[in-house]
């Protein structure tokens, strides 16, 4: 890792030479903060001097042990403990906090069995180690075994089929070798995908049954040394995770878009869709072994082939086994903290930042490296308060429980809390763990300036440089095409879209709440996450020793959510966010003519008898079947309502600002321009998952985590129903033009 620190320090160099007109002029210390005027700038930037100057990364660190001793799921002892200290803490800083309880269906297991039964025999441990190196691995009272939650219970056998990463193009490439998956049960790579669409698609195919491991080329002695040697993932080491349908819902199962409180109408298990259809089950490179080497059929493609030391092989078979999972379906408490602060002008302007507490395991990278930030962040607030500068806005802490399991404590309390999250909240911030080395910024493209600003005004504690900076840099250096041009001709970093996976879920894309997700990554690998080795010992010596960058994560949440408190006006920003929906009409663009153009390609060659069938030459493989021609897309009701928005964000540009407003009227500017994400959802949801309200992001229903933009569009093309896709178009279109009428309204009020 040493190496990869000088590296990085060496390239930087390089680039912020090649780029420093560039860096500089993306500077913001000498302009004001977008919302604040010059003498409001220079008040918030003394108070930022002050917050920054109690950020203890040594108090993170006490923190951060004390937590992490213990296993602490939800439904634990230690998970309840944990949020009663928060609590407690929390309280003592003078917030005022309350423990919010919500009664949830959590499996955990109760029997868990994987047998190879031939061509020769295997039983697989299912076990992690403990190691003498890490003294936190011996504690494992209360630790979950490995499980995948919300599987279904089931005992099933049948040969192995490898499916790779389980993606909609690994299935399509299976059918090609015609392999089948009826009756098969498949067993995939983890990563590419989220680990709960695996078992998704190979029900979809026929599939009986999902083993899940992670392959050593992924993460393991391929990648670099194994833990405690290296950070890399124990050969017994296994993640554990949800599988549930969380593209669908997620949040309680049995609870969907209420709250789950104790006297909540809840749905019978066997009626609840986002628990899995087959049985599915984690395991370690270890225990995969004996199985991939039992199984025969033609070779993989070779770029299938992963870093066991053996050949792989498709199946099906002649491996087989059995999986044989069963599940204590227990309701448990879900335990969430929630701390406020009331503003001292705009109390019923709520600004929520929101971080979970829950861990699979000891839980110290996911999530308490991120929850130490956040009570270093809130601390340092109430100190600022009590000092005599509260601030303006309420802001409300949430420490999430059930986080891993689905998201479920914050999606509880977000539908428990609706009317009033719509009528109140201005924007979510988010964290959910932390490493080391680069900003990593995701969010709402209205609150992109405003981050800008944010990360231009923290240094980076490795180079001295802003965070802003480095970022561009590595963009520069690391960056595809169009990010190393944007280096030069734009003056903002890209927010990342949100998909899923984390807690901002249930406010961005089910409530319409401006959203943004703030972590530090590139630097600090390895392979604890959701493992046993998840500790204290690997955390501190392999992710962020010094917790250097838990003290930036806080400086820099902590700075995000101090400023949308106290802004005098709210500092969203239009002209950015056309500027990325104009990328995503492109890319909608470009997809479109991609697949037009391969389903050209593709029936000449079956017509002329030429096409070239395999990616091995050795290979004999099925032609794929004849598609029907890719239509004409008409795109023109999405770019005009595109075109509206551009001119009306620009216009709010240059204009707002300019005048002065009454305390009444500037009241009524904020509510309407904290509104405006609202204005980007509508009540029906997207179409066959209605609690997806957002129309501009979300997860993909086949990518889990991963981001759809303008998902109506775009996964209407990527399964070929065109009318649909032109019906989505125009849907999209009122959604744009719905923005841009809130934002049109806004220069009228301002313009009076």
């Amino acid at each position: 890792m040493r190496v990869e620190h000088a590296s990085w320090t060496s390239l930087l160099v390089k680039a912020s030479l090649c780029i420093s007109g560039i860096l500089l002029a993306t500077s913001v210390s000498a302009e004001n903060i977008t919302g604040f005027d010059k003498a409001s700038t220079q008040t918030q930037r003394q108070l930022e001097a002050q917050f920054d100057q109690s950020i203890n990364p040594a108090e993170q660190d006490v923190w951060l042990r004390k937590f992490s001793q213990k296993p602490h799921h939800v439904g634990s002892a230690a998970g309840k403990v944990i949020a009663e200290e928060v609590a407690d803490l929390m309280k003592g800083w003078g917030y005022d906090t309350e423990i919010e309880k919500y009664e949830i269906l959590l499996p955990t297991p109760k029997e868990r069995l994987l047998q190879l039964v031939s061509p020769n025999q295997y039983t697989a441990s299912l076990s992690e180690v403990s190691l003498a190196e890490d003294a936190s691995t011996a504690e494992q009272t209360e630790l979950l075994p490995p499980y995948n939650a919300f599987s279904t219970d089931g005992d099933v056998e049948g040969e192995l089929v490898f499916i790779n990463y389980g993606r909609p193009e690994d299935h399509a490439l299976l059918e090609r070798y015609g392999v089948s998956l009826k009756g098969k049960i498949a067993i995939a790579k983890y990563g590419k995908s989220w680990r709960g669409i695996k078992p998704k698609l190979a029900a979809e195919k026929g599939a009986i049954g999902t083993i899940i491991y992670s392959d050593p080329a992924d993460d393991g002695y391929v990648v670099g040394d194994t833990y405690p040697e290296g950070p890399y993932k124990h050969e017994t080491g296994v993640q554990r995770g949800s599988v549930m349908d969380m593209p669908t819902y997620p949040g309680d199962v049995l609870t969907p878009g209420v709250g789950a409180t104790k006297n909540a109408k809840r749905l019978k298990r066997k009626n609840a869709s986002t628990i899995t259809k087959i049985p599915v089950l984690p395991i370690s490179y270890k225990d995969a072994q004996p199985l991939l080497a039992a199984m025969g059929g033609a070779t993989v493609p070779r770029e299938w082939a992963g870093g066991l030391p053996i050949t792989y092989h498709l199946g099906p078979g002649p491996a087989k086994v059995r999986l044989k999972l069963a599940f204590n379906w227990d309701m448990v408490t879900a335990y969430n903290v929630i701390a406020r602060w009331e503003g001292s002008t705009y109390p019923n302007e709520w600004v929520i930042r929101g971080n979970h507490h829950d861990g699979w395991n000891h839980g110290a990278a996911d999530p308490l490296s991120g929850m130490v930030a956040l009570l270093a962040e809130a601390k340092a607030i109430a100190q600022l308060a009590k000092m005599g500068s509260p601030p303006a806005r309420t802001i409300i802490y949430g420490v999430w429980d059930a986080e891993e399991p689905g998201l479920i404590g914050s999606t509880e309390w977000a539908e428990d809390n609706a009317t009033d999250l719509k009528k109140h909240a201005v924007a979510y911030l988010n964290t959910d763990g932390n490493s080391r080395g680069f900003l990593s910024m995701g969010g709402s493209h209205t609150l992109e300036k405003f981050f800008n600003q944010v990360a231009a005004d923290v240094d980076d504690p490795q180079t001295n440089v802003s965070l802003k900076k480095r970022l561009k840099a590595r963009l520069a250096i690391n960056g595809n095409k169009r990010q190393q041009a944007e280096t030069r001709e734009r003056s903002d970093v890209r927010l990342y879209p949100l998909g899923s996976g984390s807690d901002y879920t249930p406010f961005l894309q089910h409530l319409g709440i401006a959203s943004a997700n703030l972590a530090f990554s590139g630097e600090g690998n390895g392979g604890s996450y959701h493992t046993l080795y998840d500790t204290y010992e690997h955390f501190t010596r392999w992710r962020d020793p010094g917790l250097a960058y838990g003290e930036a994560l806080a400086r820099v949440a902590g700075r995000a959510t101090l400023r949308l408190a106290n802004a005098p006006q709210l500092p969203f920003e239009f002209v950015a966010f056309a500027d990325n929906v104009a990328l995503y009409i492109q890319e909608l663009e470009n997809l479109i003519e991609k697949m037009r153009e391969e389903t050209r390609v593709q029936n000449v060659q079956l017509d002329e008898g030429i096409f070239e069938l395999a990616l091995d030459p050795t290979k004999s493989l099925k032609a794929p079947t004849r598609q029907a021609e890719v239509p004409h897309l008409n795109f023109a009701p999405l770019k005009n309502s595109l075109a509206r928005l551009q001119v009306t964000a620009e216009k709010y540009n240059r204009t707002i600002g300019n005048n002065t407003l009454s305390a009444k009227d500037q009241m009524k500017v904020n509510q309407m321009l904290y509104l405006t994400e609202r204005k980007l959802t509508r009540p029906q949801g997207l179409t066959g998952r209605s609690w997806y309200k957002h129309h501009i992001y979300a997860p993909g229903f086949y990518t889990g985590y991963g981001v759809k933009t303008i998902p109506g569009v775009r996964e209407a093309i990527e399964i070929r129903k065109f009318d649909e896709a032109g019906k989505q178009v125009t849907i999209a279109a009122e959604v744009l033009d719905s923005l841009t009428q809130q934002i049109q309204a806004i220069l009228k009020l301002t313009a009076t």
